[in-house]
């Protein structure tokens, strides 16, 4: 057990992670920050941010840095760890990660959450062999490429859109017959020349040799036609899921593993707090996490006061 005992200690250090981190240090709250990656999140994986205000466009890795950079001039501890658990003492929590435990008064969990794996035969096999998650980080890999996109919401639209850049053509494959994505980047990608789409249709296989993908077999969903077409690169947005392992014995999230909180980012367990994607809500976007950072931060404070008296 560390001998040091936190103010806060927060779980995740992606934009909604970050900016907690920002308001609890800027109240004078001793702060952890635990993450098991590079920061930024998700916004790693966006080639360009295009809603986020103050900026007309910038780069996903951009833009986390920017966030991160101003934390460690605030006193902010950043440590590395897989947390296991989070234990709930009453007045003091005990974080558990792979290598140490540390003591702290609160917790704000952001975590985030993964992309959805399409859970078909070869998807697995190719991974980081044709098969991805992100754009920004092996688009160009497939230069002079057939690229298929799945998915037909904000993320695969606006990847398919950055993935013209470098494949020969980009096909977006969604089983529906229209796309999720905001109005704007439908319109963007329906005038685009490069982009193709396939619809009412599920991959079924990822193929390929020994060293990479070949080719993908797929179902049309209403007439339930099978058919295969040549793609060198698979790029798959369907959907996130939670990471909410480590805290599922808390009690605190619903059956699919978001966190239930209310409005105030407040858990069913005082002290724990929850902000950004892993939340149970309808709108998952970068601002949206930054105010809940934002709220969770003064809420944390407002009880360590009162811990405090």
């Amino acid at each position: 057990m560390t001998d040091t005992r936190y103010d806060s200690i927060i779980i995740g250090a992606g934009p909604a992670g970050m900016t907690a981190a920002l308001y609890t240090a800027r109240s004078d709250m001793k702060t952890l920050l635990l993450e098991r990656g590079v920061p930024g999140g998700q916004m790693n994986n966006t080639a360009e941010v295009e809603n986020y205000p103050g900026y007309e466009s910038i780069q996903g890795p951009d833009l986390s840095m920017k966030m991160y950079e101003p934390l460690e001039g605030l006193g902010v501890v950043n440590a590395y760890g897989f947390v296991t658990g989070i234990e709930d003492k009453g007045d003091y929590k005990i974080v558990h990660t792979e290598e140490e435990d540390f003591e702290t008064k609160t917790v704000i969990i952001a975590t985030g959450a993964n992309h959805r794996k399409l859970n078909v035969p070869g998807e697995d096999e190719y991974g980081a062999r044709g098969v991805s998650y992100c754009a920004v980080c092996d688009g160009a890999f497939f230069r002079e490429q057939e690229i298929l996109v799945v998915g037909g919401g904000d993320s695969a639209v606006e990847e398919a859109l950055y993935l013209t850049r470098f494949g020969k053509s980009v096909t977006i494959m969604h089983r529906r017959d229209q796309l999720r994505a905001q109005k704007i980047i439908q319109e963007r990608a329906m005038a685009n020349d490069k982009i193709k789409f396939i619809w009412d249709s599920a991959v079924e296989e990822i193929k390929g040799d020994d060293k990479k993908v070949q080719t993908v077999t797929y179902k049309n969903v209403k007439t339930g036609e099978v058919s295969e077409a040549e793609f060198g690169g698979v790029f798959i947005y369907v959907g996130l899921d939670p990471v909410t392992e480590s805290i599922r014995d808390l009690g605190v999230t619903d059956e699919a593993g978001w966190v239930i909180t209310d409005d105030h980012m407040k858990t069913s367990v005082p002290g724990i707090y929850a902000v950004g994607d892993v939340r149970q809500k309808d709108f998952r976007q970068i601002t949206t996490a930054v105010g809940d950072g934002a709220q969770a931060a003064q809420e944390a404070y407002k009880y360590v006061e009162a811990l405090e008296g």
